[in-house]
């Protein structure tokens, strides 16, 4: 499955779009994981030409930060799954995340 399509990308809004935003205003549009781990990635921002993205990331701890589609591609988790995107997650403000 591929993490982010065409449709998608255009529903995320740019890098910065959301910065002037409350946490309980800010909207994750989308939420990847890891399906043999704890690790979950919530996308709220992401320049689709570069595949550069921003959100909250829940693993060890829960922070805000950058990451990159690329390299999500590229992680496996400790049985070899590749992380997947949430098909049934509706975009939901970050606060309530988890």
């Amino acid at each position: 499955m591929k993490l982010i399509t065409k449709a998608i990308a255009k529903k995320v809004p740019p890098l910065r779009g959301q910065e002037n935003l409350s946490i309980e205003s800010t909207l994750a549009y989308v939420k990847l994981f890891t399906p043999d781990s704890n690790w979950t990635w919530y996308i709220t921002e992401m320049d689709p030409d570069t595949g550069e993205c921003f959100g909250l990331v829940c693993g060890l701890e829960r922070e805000l930060g950058s990451f990159l589609l690329s390299e999500l591609e590229a992680v496996r988790g400790p049985l070899g799954l590749p992380i997947e995107r949430d098909r049934y997650f509706d975009p939901t403000t970050v606060n309530l995340c988890k």
